[in-house]
């Protein structure tokens, strides 16, 4: 292909619009200070327009493999997104975000999946294996996240072939519209 077939296959094609762009900070010279003042900012309590909050969390590590399921979720709903066998629909990575802006990513990520009535999505924190203090603080946070949020049925640590313990299998709940199809579909009312 030459560049004029490329370019003209290429005309009309605009490009992503891309909000922000996440770079990779250099943390290796750290001091104490500074180590213990990153902690207590991730440990003060934020509530922001999310409604999530930042406090009376459980600090989990980096290999740490964590669950959570509301009431009625049926047991084999919960092993099956366990086992990684549910297609996943979308995937957030938040990958050297902040907290602050992982808060206002999930809460948005979420919102989007269930306008597009996506059922099971890939989020994926980290395993936060890279700070000083040991415990993994955004895949913390997360884990609590994802318990605040009502529209959360479950999530999972994710199989290594979706990240491992730096990911987690989510299971949003059904929109209205899509119960109903549901119903009809199998003759129910």
């Amino acid at each position: 292909m030459s560049d004029e077939d490329f370019m003209a296959a290429m005309d009309g094609v605009t490009p992503f619009k891309q909000d922000s762009v996440a770079l990779a900070k250099k943390v290796d010279n750290l001091n104490e200070d500074s180590l213990e003042r990153r902690k207590l900012r991730a440990e003060q309590e934020v509530v922001d327009e999310t409604g999530l909050t930042s406090t009376a969390m459980t600090m989990l590590l980096p290999h740490d493999v964590v669950g959570y399921k509301k009431p009625g979720v049926q047991e084999g709903v919960f092993k099956k997104l366990r086992l990684g066998k549910y297609a996943i629909d979308g995937r957030l990575d938040l990958h050297h975000f902040t907290v602050e802006e992982a808060r206002r990513e999930i809460a948005g990520f979420v919102a989007e999946s269930l306008k597009y009535e996506l059922r099971c999505v890939l989020v994926l924190p980290g395993k936060g294996g890279r700070d000083k203090s040991g415990v993994a603080i955004l895949k913390s946070h997360v884990a609590a996240w994802l318990e605040e949020l009502e529209t959360v049925l479950a999530y999972h640590t994710a199989e290594p072939f979706h990240g491992g313990s730096g990911a987690f299998y989510v299971l949003l709940q059904k929109s209205e519209e899509a119960k109903q199809r549901n119903r009809e579909a199998h003759g129910l009312r």
